[in-house]
C-alpha cells in the first residue's frame, strides 16, 4: 500500500485517510454491531460519539447497556474514553475495563486467540483494584472470570459474563 504525500510535501502524512477537524485519523466507514468496518455507503449501527464527558457512573451504565445489547465493541469505546480522561490513579482500571470489552468483542467475532489475549490483559490490569471495588465495579468477579476465560481454547460470549457493577441483575 503506498502512502500519499500530505499537504506541504510531508511524505509522512497520509491524505487518503479519513480525518477529524483536528486532523487526527478517524475511520468514517460504517461499522456493524461488533465494530467491524463495512463498505462506505452501507447501513451500519450508530457509533458511540468519542470524547463525550461522562461521570464514572454514567460510563459504567452506558457500557453495561451496550454489553447487554450485544455490542461489546461500542462498550469498549465508552470505557476507552474514560481511560483517556481518567486521573493517573484510575487509568489502569479503565484500561482493564476497555480490554475486557475488547476481549468480548474478539470472542463474539470468533477470534478466540485475540479474546484470550485481551481478557488476560484485562485480568492483570484489574487485579490491583479488587480490594477497593471503585464505583461499585465488581473487580474481583471481572478479573477472575476474564482470567479463567483467557485460558480456554475456544471461548465465545456466554450468558455467564459478569456484570460490571456489583448487585446488578445478571444478563
Amino acid at each position: 500500500m503506498s502512502e500519499s504525500v500530505g499537504e506541504g510535501g510531508d511524505p509522512g502524512q497520509r491524505t487518503d485517510r479519513d480525518r477529524d477537524a483536528a486532523g487526527r485519523a478517524r475511520n468514517a466507514r460504517p461499522r456493524d454491531g461488533l465494530g467491524r468496518p463495512l463498505p462506505y455507503g452501507a447501513a451500519g449501527v450508530t457509533r458511540q460519539e468519542e470524547g463525550v464527558p461522562r461521570s464514572p457512573e454514567e460510563a459504567l451504565a452506558e457500557a453495561q447497556r451496550l454489553l447487554d445489547a450485544g455490542r461489546p465493541f461500542h462498550a469498549h469505546e465508552v470505557l476507552e474514553d474514560m481511560w483517556k480522561a481518567a486521573p493517573a490513579s484510575e487509568r489502569q482500571l479503565w484500561r482493564g475495563l476497555a480490554q475486557f470489552a475488547v476481549g468480548l468483542t474478539h470472542a463474539a467475532r470468533g477470534n478466540s486467540a485475540g479474546s484470550g489475549a485481551l481478557l488476560a490483559r484485562a485480568a492483570e490490569a484489574l487485579a490491583p483494584f479488587a480490594r477497593s471495588a471503585p464505583y461499585g465495579i465488581d473487580v474481583t468477579a471481572l478479573a477472575r472470570w476474564a482470567g479463567e476465560q483467557a485460558t480456554r481454547p475456544a471461548y465465545s460470549v456466554a450468558p455467564n459474563t459478569p456484570r460490571l457493577r456489583s448487585g446488578a441483575a445478571g444478563r
